[in-house]
């Protein structure tokens, strides 16, 4: 028999660690904010990897008397885990399967958050000659011409079915040696671009975070009203899961004068730029 106090000890423990996940949640969190007992959980990757996510969310945290799980997820995953209920809400960039999953009723609070935008990156000496390019799609036929190593993501998230996009533009169906697929979130790509002297389309909030970590790579095409890229909230339907009350909460307060200045400040002092664009400047490009 377990004595008296390491019985309460223990106790506490198991309190304690069942306290950081939310309610309802089924997906091991990545990173827990807040700590009250409004639990909700989210599924995203860029606003959650490079750290903004963190701001916005402990902010409301500690006014909603709530804490997040964040899922690191791509668009396209985190879709998955929002449609099987394993999610109280997501933020992604994928407009297409966003509008029809609020048209399909499995989706709600569709809100315009903020944006962001593509760059395509490669070798200073861009062996493809992207750089006189006019269009995006151009400029991935002049890759796919010359064969230059190109990395995808390949996971169905935004930034691949954006990829995916400005193929179909352009008339090709990539294959072959030069077009690598590397299954991985957007910094782990261009840092294996930057050691390989590929061409790759990550986002302008990662390449500001990291630029000085991929040495060898230089923005070469950017501009194209194609590359901007908008990011929405999706939540869940009322009481569809536990913590659905709080995550439309925190899609209200995300959109509000509050969650939008943390937006257009996040990364600022560290990087000497905005990582990301607030929802006013993104309505212009929003789909």
């Amino acid at each position: 028999m377990m004595p008296v106090m390491g019985r309460s000890a223990f106790v506490v423990v198991l309190l304690a660690l069942l306290s950081v996940l939310p309610a309802g949640a089924d997906e091991k969190c990545d990173a827990v904010y807040g700590s009250g007992g409004n639990a909700f959980s989210l599924a995203t990757g860029s606003p959650g990897e490079l750290g903004m996510l963190k701001v916005v969310a402990e902010s409301f945290a500690r006014s909603a008397d709530a804490r997040m799980c964040w899922v690191k997820a791509g668009s396209g995953d985190s879709l998955k885990l929002l449609k099987n209920r394993k999610v109280d809400m997501i933020m992604v960039h994928a407009p297409a399967a966003e509008k029809q999953a609020i048209a399909d009723g499995w989706a709600t609070r569709r809100l315009l958050l903020g944006s962001n935008e593509f760059y395509i990156v490669g070798p200073a000496s861009d062996p493809a000659g992207i750089k006189q390019a006019k269009t995006a799609p151009e400029a991935y036929q002049k890759i796919a011409a010359s064969k230059a190593l190109f990395f995808s993501r390949g996971d169905n998230s935004g930034t691949h079915k954006k990829e995916l996009a400005i193929w179909k533009k352009a008339g090709i169906a990539p294959s072959g040696k030069w077009y690598v697929v590397y299954k991985g979130f957007m910094t782990a790509v261009l840092k294996r671009a930057n050691d390989e002297n590929g061409y790759f389309m990550t986002d302008s909030s990662t390449w500001a975070a990291e630029r000085k970590n991929v040495p060898s790579l230089s923005i070469l095409f950017r501009g194209d009203r194609m590359l901007v890229n908008t990011y929405h909230s999706l939540v869940q339907p009322a009481q569809a899961t536990a913590g659905a009350a709080t995550a439309a909460k925190f899609a209200d307060f995300v959109v509000s004068e509050t969650g939008q200045r943390l937006i257009r400040e996040f990364g600022r002092e560290q990087h000497g730029e905005g990582l990301y664009s607030d929802a006013a400047y993104a309505k212009q490009y929003d789909e």
